[in-house]
């Protein structure tokens, strides 16, 4: 299994018509390119390519012997450009979408000569890159599978991300701010209220809840940087897959929706699956049933590896 990383360098206009010199970062696992089917996988707002392996984020879904099996697989996962993995960032974060990731990720494939995929993966933030490279490129994939997100930004995720800028564009803590937010739109109070029962810690003086988001603020603030944030932010934003090219998709698509999702809400999953279900017979919904909301995807292995087995 490789888990090196290696890098791409190519030049760049984004739709906004700004030139950047790109730095694709990617890692490949499991097969060697060109010698079994290519699945790629779009990580998530504060993920990476590491998918895999000893400190894979996806571990439990990726490996040898897993649902996706690295012995039967070539997996492939670039880094968004700009979160900062492989030491490289973006300044002028709000000169990209979500529509640009795509297209770098398009452009990484053709340099790679990777012309079909056999599956492309994404959670969350990586669905809508995932969705967004599809009405790209509709013939790209045979299966996609977008699991807690959507092909675009509706409303209420849009209000919490401007939060989340509010926070960012502070001067006191703003990452460790943005990641306590965020916790709350990734649980739900079910989630926090059953765990917790309103635990004092006496030795803190703070309920244990507090203790716990303020772990998870500053545990981000050390592996994070505040500029990768604010970009990734501004993607969640920003995902506007083009609705006319969503029935020209050709893979087979398996959304996967979460019950309790606050971010990306089931009901908003449902009905995309209802509309491209009117005139299209390969597309599949699925839902996790958890009291852990958003989060969700990356806890309830079970679920999610049941559904991705049968898909794959």
């Amino acid at each position: 299994m490789k888990t090196e990383l290696k890098n791409i360098h190519f030049s760049y206009y984004t739709n906004s018509g700004k030139e950047y010199n790109i730095s694709l970062s990617y890692q490949l696992f499991g097969k060697d390119l060109f010698s079994a089917p290519v699945i790629l996988v779009n990580h998530a707002l504060t993920g990476n390519s590491d998918v895999a392996g000893e400190k894979g984020w996806w571990k439990q879904l990726i490996g040898k012997n897993q649902v996706i099996d690295t012995d039967q697989y070539t997996v492939l996962c670039f880094n968004i450009p700009g979160n900062g993995y492989d030491d490289f960032f973006i300044e002028e974060n709000e000169d990209f979408t979500a529509s640009d990731i795509a297209n770098i990720f398009l452009q990484g494939l053709e340099i790679l000569n990777i012309k079909s995929l056999h599956a492309i993966v994404g959670g969350s933030l990586g669905g809508g890159i995932g969705w967004e490279m599809l009405t790209k490129n509709p013939p790209l994939a045979e299966i996609f599978i977008p699991i807690a997100c959507d092909f675009k930004t509706h409303d209420w995720l849009h209000a919490q991300c401007l939060v989340q800028k509010f926070l960012l564009n502070q001067n006191d803590e703003p990452l460790q701010k943005a990641r306590i937010h965020a916790m709350l739109c990734y649980r739900t109070p079910q989630s926090l209220n059953e765990r917790f029962q309103n635990r004092y810690n006496q030795k803190k003086h703070r309920l244990e809840s507090e203790d716990w988001l303020v772990y998870h603020g500053n545990a981000l603030n050390e592996r994070f940087s505040l500029k990768a944030y604010r970009l990734m932010n501004h993607l969640l934003m920003n995902i506007k897959s083009d609705e006319s090219q969503l029935q020209k998709i050709k893979a087979n698509i398996h959304l996967i929706a979460v019950d309790t999702d606050l971010f990306f809400p089931a009901s908003e999953i449902r009905m995309c699956f209802e509309k491209l279900n009117e005139n299209k017979d390969n597309v599949f919904y699925y839902e996790i049933k958890s009291i852990h909301g958003h989060d969700a995807f990356l806890m309830e292995y079970q679920q999610l590896n049941t559904i991705i087995k049968n898909i794959l």
